[in-house]
């Protein structure tokens, strides 16, 4: 039997007439999921639909990249076996990564809270227990994974899951000593540890010759982190009734807070700002940079600082052309330092340009300066910056996303254009960053909380002359302690028949306002969904190790290893998995598992570009049985640019392949063989 699984060849049409249903009288959202599904993520679509919230706006830009940055978690999810999945930063290999997993645990928190309003919790619970159970907190880089593990309890309300890797997390904790000035009572981190290469405490460290390493410092950046996940290691302990954990660590969290208030804060800057570790002939130990830079917002991001005048005024500073607002957003590092924007790094061989933070905007900074954003419009008191600025920010930032009118996310851009610097090989679709996290979160203002409330406070501007104003808006189905929560906004009843705000619970209305507003709502949880595991016995992270690969022709190894490595996309931008070369009339392609298993599916994905790439005719599956090849099943119409699933009565072999009929002079790429 063969289920389609799931292109997206048609993703990119103008959705809103066609998917929005009839206005219901109840103000409900009237998004069509399957018309959605299949109009963003074509033959992909199950994979989407009953699986992330929908949304949509008045503002299509919004809307497209909002379901491109889920096209970009879903090509981000490596499967791993056994071990379950991962989040990637790349899509391909990079020199720096955790073999052999390709994982990176920088941008880990961003992955979660995006991960986290899934309806599959499976993809955020094993990238957390991958994290803390299978060693991928390296501490390669800084990190709030335990803080960001709270935040997906927030969302499913999920307990047992949430405190299992309490002790991994103390243990973490502690060995970030190894960064911790005992007198100063605060972290330290070199800006390359940080994932901010070529900061201002680097380049000027070095007497403005380089910045790639060196520079330690004590920076907003790891003491917001490290406050963060003490307090969360708290609150996880609290729930276990550990109260000797839970005041230990809101001790700790308490004591980095006034440290950073107290030590970071510059009066003169009026922005919190690194002083230096590091002392040489340039720089001297404890003296403050020279200059404000974008990371000095990350105290916001974690609730850190104290509701005061005094510390809100930092914000001003965000909405100054001269400072930190780049006409393309966010400026990691202000015009007036010396070495702003100034390029030390490239690539030896072809001279294209490298990483740095000494100016450009970085989505990674962006999201966490949004999420601190949001914090301070939610939970502070202040005149400073306004949900006009939010939005604005937003707008920006989505802009970013596109490249020659197509959706593209690529790793820093200028802040005077909005160009890419850095758009290596490896660059495309880069998940370095958050954005539905921002928009479910932020700009709609569905605020995850601990307790048995639902709180809705959009960001929005609810000013009508305001150029981001959103006349309408809908997110649709979003998990959130067991339910399904609908929010729902329509500025003159004209979209969805009934005028102001409305938050549904199961389809059934609990709150309204005429306008914009803040509503909150008593809810109590439901348990979180089961989660589904199926194993892939196909996977292969080590080339020498079984299950092995080969094929009829084209065996070249790395392509031969892609189509088994466990990873999933679609994008044509980076190729992946393996061809025989057009001109094959039955090519084949086989597993060898190195023992004897009982398989009982396959899911097969191909690659097409509408030229010289597309979908076999056909195929059928053949296992290795009493020394022959014996047919398992047949597919006749193969999807492209999606999966084939396809099952039969169970059976044990040691082999399965897949043989192909290609069209004449056509040739094919198998993206992925997976087998359970």
């Amino acid at each position: 039997m063969r289920i389609a699984a799931a292109v997206w060849g048609t993703a990119w049409l103008s959705l809103a007439p066609a998917l929005a249903a009839a206005a219901p009288p109840n103000g409900a959202a009237p998004i069509d999921a399957h018309a959605v599904a299949v109009a963003r993520f074509g033959h992909d679509a199950p994979w989407y639909e009953g699986n992330v919230p929908l949304f949509e706006s008045s503002d299509p830009k919004l809307d497209e990249i909002y379901y491109y940055r889920w096209r970009v978690f879903r090509a981000h999810q490596r499967d791993l076996g056994p071990r379950g999945y991962i989040t990637t930063e790349f899509l391909d290999d990079v020199g720096w990564q955790r073999e052999p997993y390709a994982s990176l645990n920088d941008a880990s928190a961003f992955h979660i809270q995006e991960g986290r309003w899934l309806h599959d919790r499976r993809y955020a619970g094993d990238y957390i227990d991958f994290l803390h159970s299978q060693g991928g907190n390296d501490r390669h880089f800084s990190e709030s994974i335990a803080d960001a593990t709270w935040a997906r309890f927030l969302v499913d309300g999920d307990q047992a899951a949430a405190t299992r890797h309490l002790a991994v997390m103390k243990h973490i904790y502690a060995l970030w000593d190894d960064h911790y000035d005992f007198d100063k009572k605060l972290y330290w981190v070199e800006p390359l540890a940080d994932a901010t290469e070529y900061t201002i405490s680097s380049i000027d460290a070095s007497g403005g010759k380089d910045g790639f390493s060196g520079g330690q410092a004590f920076r907003p950046s790891i003491n917001s982190y490290m406050y963060a996940n003490a307090r969360a290691i708290s609150r996880l302990a609290a729930l276990t009734g550990d109260k000797a954990t839970a005041a230990d660590y809101a001790a700790r969290a308490a004591d980095l807070k006034a440290q950073v208030q107290k030590s970071l804060w510059s009066q003169d800057f009026a922005h919190f700002i690194d002083r230096y570790k590091v002392n040489n002939e340039h720089v001297k130990y404890w003296d403050p940079i020279r200059g404000r830079e974008l990371v000095g917002y990350l105290p916001w991001t974690f609730g850190l600082p104290d509701d005061t005048p005094a510390y809100a005024a930092a914000w001003k500073h965000a909405i100054d052309p001269n400072e930190l607002a780049g006409p393309a957003g966010l400026r990691t590092v202000e015009p007036s330092y010396e070495y702003y924007m100034r390029q030390y790094r490239y690539i030896k061989e072809t001279g294209e340009r490298e990483c740095q933070w000494n100016g450009p905007v970085w989505p990674f900074q962006t999201t966490q300066a949004l999420t601190g954003l949001a914090n301070l419009l939610n939970d502070y008191h202040q005149s400073v910056i306004t949900r006009a600025d939010y939005a604005r920010m937003l707008a920006q930032y989505t802009a970013l996303h596109f490249k020659d009118g197509k959706p593209d996310l690529e790793e820093d851009y200028d802040p005077a254009t909005g160009k890419a610097i850095v758009g290596l090989a490896r660059s495309h679709h880069y998940n370095h960053s958050g954005y539905v996290d921002l928009v479910i979160s932020g700009l709609v203002g569905l605020r995850p909380r601990a307790d048995d409330v639902l709180e809705v406070n959009p960001l929005a501007p609810s000013d009508p002359a305001d150029p981001h104003f959103l006349r309408y808006f809908a997110l649709q189905d979003a998990p959130y302690h067991g339910h399904r929560i609908s929010i729902v906004f329509d500025a003159d009843g004209r979209r969805y028949g009934r005028k102001g705000l409305v938050v549904s619970v199961d389809g059934k209305v609990v709150a309204s306002a005429p306008t914009l507003a803040r509503l909150t709502v008593p809810l109590a949880r439901k348990p979180a969904a089961p989660i589904a595991r199926p194993i892939d016995l196909a996977v292969n992270l080590v080339r020498s190790d079984y299950p092995k690969g080969s094929a009829s022709a084209g065996e070249d190894p790395r392509t031969v290893h892609q189509a088994l490595d466990g990873r999933v996309w679609f994008f044509p931008e980076m190729a992946n998995g393996w061809s025989p070369g057009a001109g094959q009339a039955q090519p084949w392609f086989a597993v060898d598992f190195g023992k004897p298993v009982s398989v009982r599916a396959a899911e097969l994905s191909f690659f097409a570009d509408g030229k010289a790439l597309a979908a076999p005719k056909a195929y059928r599956l053949e296992a290795w049985i009493g020394g022959k090849w014996v047919e398992t099943a047949k597919v006749a119409t193969p999807l492209d640019n999606g999966v084939d699933r396809t099952t039969w009565k169970p059976l044990t072999t040691s082999k399965l392949r897949a043989v192909f009929d290609l069209a004449p002079g056509q040739d094919m790429r198998l993206v992925e063989m997976k087998v359970f």
